[in-house]
């Protein structure tokens, strides 16, 4: 985008690709289906997104926001649709009509890439890039871009690099985390569950013991702990969960709520209905089928102390507000995330306090700008965080 926009402002543009292929990151997000932006029309919610560094992108949303960006697209050939969330998606060919789209207008543009050439190294000389070494030569510009993403999915070629060339410029790099990730828990339990999808269950988040937020929607089980949407959209936030302010490791915890539109009283009354239907032959672990999907049988009997073969019959008022505690209540200790292997996103990047945001050039080094997931910029899923490339892109682009 930087690119693409830069070129079309007839400066001579030319892009320095550390991978053989572009937009190896692109084609992996919405699991190739590209969520590309959201349609959410009131901008101050939608800035609300990203958390106290949303401010930032005022200006560039104003001159460069969600529904310019849709108007983009389709003027490029890539029609979209609207789906839940407000997420909009391409109507057909996914990432890779997205990518192919941006490929053209380079094309169109005259933007000159070098592929399979990674910058080692930046030289700087009075306040100024000097230049850029490759492997082969050194290349000198007027204006420099450092557009390389951040650390998440390091196989696409994200690994980084663009941090350790911002700090050469003399910039803050703030605390890097896996976000948009899987959840680690302490407990083994939820590989019994593995591959278990969800929905329309709400998670409660308890720090200390004590509630502060929850989500309702879809997650999954893992091998290591949970996942799924409203999981991943959690993640950003356990960095700051996790540990108090002076460093002290604080307990946190997920709490799941298989059934959040039932009460306890309903639940239970629920319960009691099909123990009395299979009067003379029901067993708890047909009870717990009828109550919860084939993949958390296992779990749930794990979990509970009324035995798998107890007719129910014989099941105590107290072992049935159990089984509905357990229900409404199952608590995971979570003790970290998964890795930047695994992650959507970075959190953490430049620090905006260096960074011009009408502009994108920074405060430090008069020739330098940057654009997309370098910045200390993240949002949840949903297009949001594609919406902060396309933005910061084309305002870095639009250089005199």
């Amino acid at each position: 985008m930087a690119a693409i926009r830069a070129s079309s402002l007839r400066q001579k543009t030319v892009i320095v690709e550390k991978n053989h292929s572009l937009g190896e990151k692109l084609l992996l997000s919405g699991r190739g289906r590209c969520n590309f932006t959201n349609a959410e029309s009131d901008m101050d919610v939608f800035i609300s997104r990203y958390g106290q560094n949303g401010k930032f992108l005022y200006s560039a949303f104003s001159r460069f926001g969600p529904l310019r960006t849709r108007e983009y697209f389709s003027s490029i050939g890539v029609k979209f649709i609207e789906e839940r969330g407000k997420r909009i998606f391409p109507k057909e060919g996914g990432s890779q009509r997205v990518l192919d789209a941006l490929l053209m207008q380079c094309r169109k543009y005259n933007v000159k890439i070098m592929r399979s050439t990674p910058v080692k190294s930046i030289k700087f000389k009075d306040g100024r890039i000097d230049y850029i070494i490759t492997d082969d030569n050194e290349y000198s510009a007027g204006k420099y871009i450092i557009a390389t993403g951040g650390k998440s999915y390091p196989k696409t070629g994200s690994t980084g690099d663009g941090y350790e060339f911002a700090r050469r410029a003399g910039h803050t790099v703030t605390s890097l985390y896996p976000s948009l990730v899987p959840v680690r828990t302490r407990e083994t339990w939820p590989k019994l569950a593995s591959g278990c999808n969800l929905r329309n269950v709400r998670v409660t988040v308890l720090v200390d013991g004590e509630k502060v937020t929850e989500r309702f929607g879809e997650m999954e089980f893992t091998n290591f702990g949970v996942s799924g949407p409203i999981i991943m959209e959690l993640s950003q936030f356990v960095p700051d969960w996790i540990t108090h302010e002076d460093g002290s490791e604080a307990e946190l915890q997920f709490s799941l709520d298989m059934k959040p539109t039932l009460t306890n009283e309903i639940l239970t009354a629920r319960i009691k209905r099909d123990i009395a239907k299979h009067s003379g032959h029901g067993r708890f672990h047909g009870l717990i089928r009828s109550l919860v999907p084939a993949k958390m049988v296992r779990l749930i009997l794990e979990l509970s102390d009324v035995p798998e073969d107890k007719p129910t019959d014989y099941m105590s008022d107290e072992e049935i507000a159990a089984t509905v505690r357990l229900l409404k209540d199952i608590r995971m200790n979570i003790n970290g995330l998964w890795s930047f292997n695994n992650a959507m996103v970075t959190r953490g990047g430049v620090s905006l306090k260096e960074v011009d945001p009408s502009t994108m050039r920074s405060k430090l080094c008069d020739n330098l700008y940057f654009a997309g997931e370098i910045l200390d910029l993240n949002g949840p899923s949903g297009g949001f965080n594609l919406q902060v490339c396309w933005s910061t892109g084309y305002i870095a682009g639009s250089v005199n």
